[in-house]
């Protein structure tokens, strides 16, 4: 069925999904900004960013389930640790995760019209990739400005896997966790790279899981446990992969 539809389905894709996405994005990207300026920042991230991101699944469609979340308190704040395999993760997350979600982003994309104002207005962290020290004090600076309920969502692998499989963790997420005395929080993203596969804008319908695992503790931590804490981390995202690509 997937074979059949695919084609005609593009026809979609390039002549009402994209165009008009594209004009949803810069629409709530000003809405982002008016909100975080006459209400709250957290409001904005709230109501009118979830929005967005639960509007554009609606339109691809993709149907999003969630599991695990019980394993979030919304009275405490996270370091967020997802797998990447999709432009569609973001979508998934910052749509259906019960929190107060804000990315850390290469600061490229501040210059992308509407989103890049909306994301800085929201909250989100924008940060030179190719300086760590400077991205680190970033993120930490960012973090005396957020209250609780707040996930600070790293992608460790620092880029989308092609075929699903996780790829080395980066440190960076986990020295902030350390360092904020943060809960890391691990997330497995599953399905999204069937809906758009990592590199690609082969778009399909279809249903995402997030599986929310349970916390790791990292008060008393110190940094020269982080391996440690990335080895959890990696083996709870491992955990709900599916079987062909868990043995990575």
């Amino acid at each position: 069925m997937r074979k059949l539809l695919f084609w005609p389905y593009q026809v979609y894709v390039w002549v009402v999904l994209v165009p008009l996405a594209f004009i949803i994005s810069l629409v709530f990207g000003w809405t982002a900004v008016l909100m975080a300026i006459l209400v709250s920042p957290r409001f904005s991230s709230r109501y009118v960013a979830m929005n967005w991101a639960r509007l554009l699944s609606w339109l691809t469609p993709m149907w999003v389930s969630v599991e695990g979340q019980r394993h979030v308190d919304r009275s405490r704040s996270y370091v967020v640790v997802a797998n990447h395999v999709s432009q569609f993760d973001i979508l998934a997350l910052y749509g259906f995760l019960d929190l107060d979600l804000k990315w850390v982003i290469k600061k490229e994309l501040r210059k992308f019209p509407g989103i890049g104002i909306g994301c800085e207005k929201v909250g989100h962290i924008f940060v030179d990739r190719q300086n760590p020290e400077a991205a680190r004090r970033a993120v930490n600076e960012a973090m005396d400005r957020l209250g609780d309920g707040v996930g600070i969502l790293f992608f460790p692998e620092g880029t989308r896997s092609i075929d699903g499989r996780l790829l080395p963790f980066k440190k960076g997420a986990f020295r902030i966790a350390v360092d904020a005395g943060l809960p890391i929080l691990p997330v497995t993203l599953v399905g999204t790279r069937e809906i758009c596969p990592a590199k690609t804008m082969r778009i399909f319908p279809g249903k995402a899981r997030v599986i929310v695992h349970p916390p790791i503790e990292t008060a008393g931590r110190s940094v020269q446990e982080m391996q440690a804490l990335m080895d959890s981390a990696r083996k709870a995202i491992t955990s709900a992969l599916p079987p062909e690509v868990r043995g990575a």
